[in-house]
């Protein structure tokens, strides 16, 4: 369905998705009493506890884990995808079990490899309008459904030991950024971060120093927080490095 918006000087016909969306920006203007304002923002908070509860009761024993994370886009056939399974395989090798978004793409990647090794494969789903849903290599009772980013987020950081981060999207971006912060700002203890695909990273990386180090946005050492690797050998490597290095501290 489409509707003709008009604007000062312009008419264009409206996509279906675009009206939906004036639609909820709209709908997010309208005025609301004070009882409706307070009654919805309570129940919310529940809500966000009972997701948090839920979390905490079934990933308090899964043991360390490394999470995989990249794009849900990216099809089986794809090089990244086949070194994300290669990768969560040889991750369970060394006694981790994996933690993926429990979506598709490289999430599916993820738990496959995990699944193939033996390991311990866990998804944490996120409800969203398209492209999101579980993939058949979870383990039973390991798949969690979340409404909220960022409750899902803090599962994350709170139960890994590990982040491998394959090419992905704006989510990716959002969940590395995440855990790159919380460590710089010693809200969590360092853990190893490995970004998989140096041409890939390579525009990301360049401006990291380019533009936020010369500008001062960021320290020198804020650049050591991430290992860079094109192999499933060197990223596996990494992690293990530095497990072997420090004793294996959970972050919960």
């Amino acid at each position: 369905m489409s509707k003709i918006q008009r604007g000062k000087g312009t008419t264009r016909a409206a996509t279906g998705n675009e009206f939906e969306i004036d639609q909820k920006v709209q709908r997010s203007f309208s005025e609301k009493t004070w009882d409706e304002t307070i009654t919805k923002d309570s129940w919310m908070v529940f809500k966000i506890m009972a997701e948090f509860v839920d979390g905490y009761e079934r990933l308090a024993k899964i043991g360390p884990c490394v999470s995989i994370f990249g794009s849900a886009r990216l099809k089986p056939d794809s090089t990244y995808y086949n070194l994300a399974v290669d990768i969560a395989e040889k991750i369970t090798e060394i006694g981790f079990g994996v933690i993926t978004g429990g979506g598709p793409g490289i999430m599916e990647a993820g738990n496959k490899g995990a699944h193939k090794g033996g390991g311990k494969s866990i998804g944490l789903n996120i409800e969203l309008p398209f492209e999101q849903h579980f993939n058949p290599y979870i383990d039973k009772g390991y798949s969690l459904d979340f409404d909220y980013f960022f409750v899902r987020k803090v599962m994350f950081v709170k139960y890994s030991q590990g982040f491998i981060v394959m090419p992905g999207g704006f989510g990716t971006l959002d969940e590395l950024l995440e855990a790159m912060t919380l460590i710089q700002t010693n809200k969590i203890g360092r853990f190893p971060i490995v970004l998989v695909g140096s041409d890939y990273w390579k525009g990301l990386l360049d401006w990291f120093k380019d533009t936020l180090l010369e500008n001062g946005m960021i320290s020198e050492e804020d650049l050591s927080l991430y290992r860079v690797v094109d192999t499933a050998e060197d990223a596996v490597a990494h992690i293990k490095a530095f497990y072997d290095k420090y004793t294996v501290n959970v972050n919960f």
